[in-house]
């Protein structure tokens, strides 16, 4: 008998649960792009920058952010990946610029040069952005940026397999 009375109870219980979660309001992602970096001092075998970040809020509510994460594949292989514990808010309809410093490893470097051995000139580089803006238990919003990078052939005045210059 009070097996049948749990059972009840944990039946409202998640009904109650799955009607205040429907009831929260929905938000747009973010659009982030990458407005600037700069380089910052590494140690030893690793490479670190300071990725300025433009972060666009197309929602009616502002975003509160108590942290950053974000990280960098590029041909489907992670080559920078960085956290920051900065805090602010991006306002509605409205946007901010987010500082994260990265580091890219000489094992990540080493990893996209053999990728890039593969024989065949590179023409496009396909890249994929991840990241969170850290906040309160509900609050916390992720974003991803995803495009290609078309490569010039050659680069100007650089010398082509014939022994040409380009223009």
């Amino acid at each position: 008998m009070k097996l049948r009375g749990v059972r009840s109870w944990l039946a409202v219980a998640t009904a109650v649960v799955l009607a205040a979660c429907s009831a929260l309001p929905t938000r747009d992602p973010p659009q982030v792009t990458v407005a600037g970096i700069e380089p910052l001092q590494g140690q030893g075998l690793e490479m670190r920058m300071l990725v300025k970040l433009r972060v666009q809020n197309p929602n009616d509510a502002q975003i509160d952010y108590n942290g950053v994460s974000l990280k960098l594949d590029v041909q489907d292989k992670t080559l920078a990946s960085g956290v920051s514990d900065q805090a602010g808010t991006v306002p509605r309809f409205g946007e901010a610029v987010i500082e994260v410093p990265v580091t890219i490893s000489a094992m990540n470097i080493a990893r996209q040069v053999m990728g890039a051995m593969g024989g065949k000139p590179i023409e496009k580089v396909d890249y994929v952005m991840n990241g969170k803006l850290n906040g309160s238990l509900f609050s916390t919003v992720r974003f991803k940026s995803a495009g290609t990078l078309d490569l010039p052939r050659t680069l100007p005045g650089a010398a082509d397999a014939t022994g040409t210059k380009s223009q």
